[in-house]
């Protein structure tokens, strides 16, 4: 995930709110700075001595004006963050250090355009963009954009259910999180890891509840679901503060975090169905009620009640097996 940081060597209340307000991950600041970024929220600072990383121990600063100056900065970078500034802005430098080492490669950016040039040289990018900046607009419309290069895209499956069994009383999750959720956004959830489906957000009004915008009623606590940074972890798990993914029916995915995890005592049901193509079978443990929701091909929200043998439905599917929600090459079955 690449990061970015806002530079603050002169004191601007304006821009650290802006900044904090926009999910920024650090500011750099002077050490004589440090107290007053604190008091306006948590945040990582960057800075001499009294810094959460602090400089030059943990984070160096570079200027590249020759290729002895790129040399030493690629050797830097084997050990430690290494903030880079090209004096002409020629990105042939900051080339020649992704491919030595990319992955603690953080660079200067004054405008949105240099933030995207950054991000997209050799496609992969700098690790990090350090903006020098006061403008609102900027710092807001840059922040935004280096979140949304983060965001996972999966390559939803059209699965076509087989059998639905109600089963007896057991413990599931009701997770509820710090944002409103629209459209089809949910989550990808699965008794296997190889095969999830993507469990609709109860967004939608009905009879016989008032939409809750917020929540996933997403299954059964042993149940998978993904997280962010490619991994999966166990529904019963969750607790407040944690990250999860959000997935639409085009498998656009952000990030959000629990509010609340509710697991409570309910009646529950097996959902079995097979991938279209590859026939490959998933399954999913949900509590048994009308408000309980997958979603179809289309983007739309089907309840479990009315699924039937035939019936299609969203999910995801991969080849690999997981050890601590890590995928490997591994034969495992799960059933």
């Amino acid at each position: 995930m690449k990061k970015i940081w806002l530079n603050l060597p002169i004191w601007n209340k304006k821009a650290v709110t802006t900044a904090l307000e926009s999910g920024i991950d650090a500011i750099m600041t002077t050490k004589e700075l440090v107290s007053k970024v604190r008091q306006l929220g948590r945040i990582t600072v960057i800075a001499p001595s009294s810094g959460d990383l602090k400089i030059p121990t943990d984070v160096d600063i570079r200027v590249i004006k020759n290729k002895k100056d790129e040399q030493e900065a690629a050797r830097v970078l084997r050990k430690k963050i290494v903030v880079v500034r090209t004096t002409d802005w020629s990105i042939i430098p900051l080339e020649n250090l992704i491919a030595a080492a990319g992955e603690t490669l953080y660079t200067f950016a004054r405008t949105y355009k240099d933030v995207k040039l950054a991000a997209e040289i050799l496609e992969t990018g700098v690790a990090g963009i350090v903006l020098e900046t006061t403008d609102p607009a900027i710092i807001k419309k840059s922040v935004s954009f280096i979140t949304s290069l983060s965001a996972m895209k999966f390559n939803l499956k059209t699965l076509r259910i087989t059998k639905v069994t109600t089963i007896g009383i057991g413990d599931r999750v009701c997770v509820d999180t710090c944002s409103n959720l629209t459209g089809s956004q949910g989550m990808l959830v699965g008794n296997s890891s190889k095969g999830m489906f993507l469990v609709h957000a109860e967004n939608i009004d009905n009879p016989y509840v008032a939409a809750r915008p917020f929540r996933i009623n997403a299954g059964a606590v042993h149940a998978y679901f993904h997280a962010p940074g490619g991994t999966t972890r166990y529904l019963g798990e969750l607790k407040s503060g944690d990250p999860v993914l959000i997935t639409d029916h085009t498998g656009k995915s952000i990030t959000a975090y629990v509010g609340r995890s509710k697991v409570e005592k309910r009646p529950l049901l097996v959902v079995d169905a097979v991938e279209v193509r590859s026939k490959m079978p998933c399954s999913i443990v949900l509590q048994n009620a009308e408000t309980i929701r997958l979603t179809t091909p289309k983007g739309e929200p089907i309840s479990v009640v009315q699924l039937r043998c035939g019936s299609k439905v969203l999910g995801y599917v991969e080849k690999q097996a997981r050890h601590f929600g890590i995928a490997i090459d591994e034969t495992i079955v799960e059933q």
